[in-house]
């Protein structure tokens, strides 16, 4: 008996039972509906639910006795032990111990799968998140995106929709230019230029650049400077690529802004000019002081947006444009963008073009925007000089705590991270904390297997301990929780319910035996419990999973 085969049993009750009230009273009514909730305190049961005073008005009377015909009605459900009402008409389920305890079975049989859902299905999404210029390494700031943005992608894939993580490469314009300029006036010894980048990252960039290209100085100052900007910047997004990867963030596809501008072969129109034209056709466009117009105001946004200027010159809005129609064209009905907390500029904007392009901007479009994050006591890049790199925060705290501790707090929330807690292997560091309530689970089953305590009986009736009956009231929550942070975009959801979930398992730890002690012998109460561990310990790895972290089988 989970929440969904609850709430459609309540849903098979409540059906008549409103009809016979007040005719038509229920239609349209769904399982979806009517949501049950885990009473904070446990002594009102399992499950509660509050469709009584939800559905009063529709049927009319007094909610309670409602309530009371209900109750009254599951009380006769199999798998339902008990039903009260309580307050104005808040019906409190108590499941029996075998109908709640079948669950251990369930979730150990269906393994990594259990958790995953179908709630985003027929949802085709594009996420993109990250996107650093390619002109130097990753800040603390992209490290926060990178956790978020794949932690998220992990929920919404786990709930049936189709996506990529996509990372869009700022490859084009006037910073390229001045990245080139930079490197090549390092491999010549000379100082970096006014409007240059400095960091001793660009004197290596411009050793590796010599040695992939040795007679780079031979060449004419123009190709100089090209072959100098190009091959350094291949060098840099090979370095970002290789950051991300050991940050167990995996790309599908790496988007270059370069090729928005491209022309065709034979000088075909390039992804920026047919943009303008695509919008010009949905009549948004217009032409004034010599330059062309996007009338984003007509969607919400603060200013109407040139997208080419009087000199024939594209904006940044082109290429914005250009890409978000080319996200259409391949397939994405829906677009997600994790952008920094200095993009809040952005945000109608994008809208705005959504709603240019012909989309809908509430339903085709998120801009979700990530707020600032910041380390006690960390440095900054000794080869970048004013940033807190990922690749050494990485080293410095870990691929785990860092993930885990990021991705533990919504994206507009600050942070600021405690090095010295996530440090720490007591209690007090959260990762810590769920990853050894993990490698907990794997020492019981190692323990049980030395004294022969197998899974080969399986009496869920003998779950009937007050924390058995918590921890599988928390287990059966797992895809309801993992359903909801797709929902919301919100993976912190997720860590929160596993902190919640680890400190019920020690509990139940603390009072439930798997191996016999002494010489009792082995029971079927010992193998079921090896059952409810082993659940504990794959929920508790899936959803470690989702976050991106590992989950140790030793401590």
């Amino acid at each position: 008996m989970n929440p969904d085969a609850l709430s459609e049993a309540l849903l098979a009750v409540i059906v008549p039972l409103a009809e016979a009230r007040r005719e038509g009273s229920s239609a349209g009514l769904t399982a979806a509906d009517l949501p049950l909730e885990r009473p904070k305190n446990r002594d009102h049961g399992d499950w509660a639910s509050n469709a009584a005073m939800k559905l009063g008005k529709a049927v009319g009377g007094n909610p309670r006795e409602f309530a009371q015909q209900i109750a009254d009605a599951l009380g006769d459900v199999d798998g339902i032990a008990s039903v009260e009402v309580a307050g104005p008409g808040f019906i409190n389920i108590r499941l029996d111990a075998a109908a709640a305890g079948a669950l251990a079975r369930q979730i150990v049989e269906a393994g990594a799968a259990f958790g995953t859902n179908d709630t985003q299905r027929g949802a085709t999404i594009n996420l993109e998140f990250v996107s650093a210029n390619p002109t130097g390494p990753m800040h603390i700031g992209h490290t926060r995106w990178a956790a978020l943005g794949d932690a998220m992608a992990r929920v919404l894939l786990a709930s049936g929709a189709t996506l990529v993580r996509e990372f869009y490469v700022n490859d084009a314009g006037a910073q390229m230019d001045r990245f080139g300029r930079s490197v090549l006036a390092s491999i010549k010894g000379e100082p970096t230029p006014e409007d240059g980048y400095p960091g001793s990252y660009i004197d290596d960039l411009g050793r590796r650049v010599i040695a992939a290209q040795p007679d780079l100085l031979a060449l004419p100052l123009a190709e100089q400077e090209a072959t100098a900007r190009d091959t350094a910047y291949r060098l840099q997004l090979g370095d970002l690529q290789a950051s991300l990867e050991a940050f167990n963030v995996h790309f599908n596809v790496f988007f270059s802004e370069r090729d928005l501008h491209a022309k065709g072969p034979n000088g075909e129109p390039s992804l920026v000019d047919e943009a303008v034209d695509r919008l010009r056709a949905q009549g948004h466009v217009f032409d004034q002081d010599d330059a062309v117009w996007v009338r984003t105001t007509a969607f919400g946004d603060d200013k109407d947006r040139v997208i080419r200027r009087s000199n024939g010159e594209y904006t940044y809005f082109a290429a914005d444009a250009a890409y978000y129609l080319n996200k259409g064209d391949r397939g994405f009905a829906h677009k997600i963008y994790l952008l920094g907390a200095d993009h809040h500029g952005y945000v109608h904007r994008l809208k705005a073009l959504a709603g240019a392009a012909g989309d809908d901007p509430q339903k085709d479009i998120e801009v979700l925007i990530g707020q600032l994050v910041s380390v006690n006591g960390a440095r900054l890049s000794k080869r970048a000089g004013n940033i807190i790199e990922l690749d050494d925060l990485r080293d410095w705290l870990g691929t785990d705590a860092l993930r885990y501790s990021l991705a533990r707090y919504p994206a507009d929330s600050p942070l600021t991270l405690d090095p010295e807690i996530l440090t720490k292997r007591t209690n007090d560091n959260p990762v810590f904390y769920v990853q050894y309530a993990h490698a907990r689970t794997h020492n019981v089953a190692r323990n049980a297997a030395g004294v022969g305590v197998a899974r080969d009986a399986f009496a869920p009736e003998l779950l009937d301990h007050e924390t058995e009956s918590a921890l599988l009231g928390a287990l059966q929550e797992f895809p309801r929780i993992v359903a909801f942070a797709a929902e919301l975009r919100e993976p912190h959801r997720v860590a929160r319910y596993l902190e919640e979930l680890a400190s019920l398992y020690h509990r139940w730890y603390d009072n439930c035996r798997v191996t016999p002690l002494g010489d009792e012998p082995v029971t079927d109460l010992h193998r079921t419990r090896l059952w409810l561990n082993d659940a504990t310990g794959q929920v508790l790895r899936n959803g470690l999973d989702l976050l991106g972290v590992s989950a140790p089988e030793r401590m």
